[in-house]
């Protein structure tokens, strides 16, 4: 701060300057009122004065945000055992977040340079965890998570800041890819720490609880807690980074707001629950999309659905876009055509983790044939290729037995749309959605063991398939129905048989 200069006598200075003439004296004071509220020209004093007000003001609202958000316990009185009042409290801490549903959340593991930031939301009743990623220990996760307890999708992004900020409540659409935490820096472990916060039914705390101390959080007394393990999760071994137990900052209604502990290849973990910020999440595409309320269809929607095989037939193709998260490292994107007319697809794919490679794949009644292709034949990008080259290339076909993996299952769903409705299994609309401006119907069906949803706009046409796959991810094939160049079907190349083995 710059030092403060010192107030100049004003009649001082006028006698040392006699060419400057004073006032008259009865003019009235040179105040605000009487310059129709254009503001008078301080004098030094009076500027003085006005900073050391607004510097005592500062320093006020500075201790009063210190007193109103501590984290350090109240250590006047001795730890002791938990009332009855504090062990209802702790036992019913995971059904009052699971009654509150969500919560922001910031999170800090590790120390130094292996510290990772977590910042963004934890939804217990979906469940859902959706954050952003940064600090110096994030490698490769640097970016967006989504997860439930089952999966997580992440959109990497290492030219990011290093700290981590709240994500933005609308995802972006692209890049998302599926991802295997357990392999990371402890994340997994993070996230199954924060949903096991949430339960539906109340669990006693150890014997072993303590009373540790007070705390304020937005001018409301806490208690701090500490108990052997984290109600739901594996206590932390004695070596743990904490060398202490889990500790619960924990108010009048058994709403936690912090929580320190350890966790085994983490470290230390603090978690910190911001109650009133608890903005319904939506879910990527990857994850099933946002929630909605199934139900029975209705009459319109069920003759949309009847009526939708003879409209395939008649429209003769879709131009296809492709998304397949199918595995940690495999994470599809595709481009190309289906024919309903001929039973035929023909596809270019991309792996995102294979960048510099193409395959294309063409599906043509029973048979199925792949050609591994450069990149430069296909145009695009990784992340969004262009459609397969015509006419198909003339060699390099092989027979592929894709047909019963995940993409397969996604490219045949889409050519069985135009067939026989009896196959279809139980039928629900999940929910009403939007794709390309368009309103749709998102209709769910359990075919033969599978689970598929269609997206059928309000005029019955088909716009979009799903999958949900091995991996408990959802692959989307997007169409636009019209007319789709021919393609030859694919000649593969004879198989060579196996020279005999030495010796045989």
């Amino acid at each position: 701060m710059n030092p403060v200069q010192p107030s100049v006598d004003t009649s001082a200075a006028r006698a040392a300057r006699p060419d400057q003439t004073s006032p008259p004296r009865d003019h009235p004071p040179h105040d605000d009122a009487h310059t129709e509220a254009v503001p008078r020209v301080l004098t030094g004093r009076r500027r003085t004065t006005l900073l050391v007000l607004a510097v005592v003001a500062v320093l006020s609202a500075a201790a009063l945000v210190a007193g109103l958000l501590s984290w350090s316990p109240d250590r006047s009185e001795p730890s002791r055992a938990l009332t009855g009042d504090e062990r209802e409290r702790l036992a019913a801490m995971r059904v009052t977040n699971h009654r509150d549903l969500r919560a922001g959340v910031r999170v800090t593991t590790g120390t130094g340079s292996d510290r990772t930031e977590l910042v963004g939301w934890v939804d217990w009743s979906r469940p859902l965890v959706y954050l952003d990623v940064g600090g110096p220990g994030a490698g490769a996760e640097r970016g967006l998570l989504q997860a439930t307890p089952t999966v997580a999708v992440l959109r990497p992004d290492p030219s990011a800041v290093p700290t981590a900020a709240p994500p933005p409540l609308v995802p972006p659409a692209d890049r998302w890819r599926l991802h295997d935490p357990s392999g990371g820096r402890g994340v997994a472990a993070v996230l199954d720490l924060l949903f096991r916060l949430g339960a539906d039914r109340p669990e006693q705390p150890s014997e072993a609880a303590r009373w540790v101390g007070r705390a304020t959080v937005g001018a409301e007394p806490v208690d701090i807690l500490q108990a052997p393990s984290a109600p739901g999760t594996p206590s932390p071994p004695a070596s743990a980074a904490t060398g202490d137990h889990p500790r619960y900052w924990l108010d009048r209604d058994a709403r936690l707001h912090r929580l320190e502990t350890g966790l085994p290849g983490v470290g230390p973990v603090t978690v910190q629950l911001i109650r009133t910020d608890r903005p319904t999440l939506r879910p990527v595409d990857a994850l099933g999309g946002r929630p909605g309320q199934p139900r029975a269809l209705t009459a319109g929607e069920r003759n949309r659905l009847d009526r939708l095989p003879a409209r395939l037939r008649a429209a003769g193709g879709a131009a296809v876009t492709l998304t397949a998260p199918l595995a940690a490292d495999t994470n599809l994107r595709g481009a190309g055509w289906v024919s309903w007319a001929g039973r035929a697809a023909y596809v270019a794919v991309t792996d995102l983790g294979a960048p510099e490679r193409r395959a294309l794949l063409r599906v043509d009644g029973t048979d199925v044939t792949r050609a591994e292709v450069p990149a430069t034949t296909v145009p695009g990008t990784v992340e969004a290729p262009g459609p397969p080259p015509l006419p198909p290339p003339a060699r390099g076909w092989r027979a592929d037995p894709t047909r019963a993996d995940d993409l397969g299952l996604l490219l045949d769903a889409a050519l069985r749309a135009a067939r026989s409705t009896a196959s279809r299994g139980a039928t629900l609309r999940v929910r009403g959605d939007s794709l390309s401006g368009r309103t749709v119907d998102v209709v769910e069906l359990r075919p033969s063991g599978a689970l598929l949803r269609y997206w059928i706009d309000r005029s019955g046409v088909l716009r979009r398939v799903e999958l949900r796959t091995r991996s408990g991810a959802w692959a989307q094939l997007d169409l636009t129905p019209g007319a789709v160049p021919r393609w030859p079907a694919a000649r593969p190349a004879p198989q060579r048989p196996e020279a005999p083995a030495a010796g045989r």
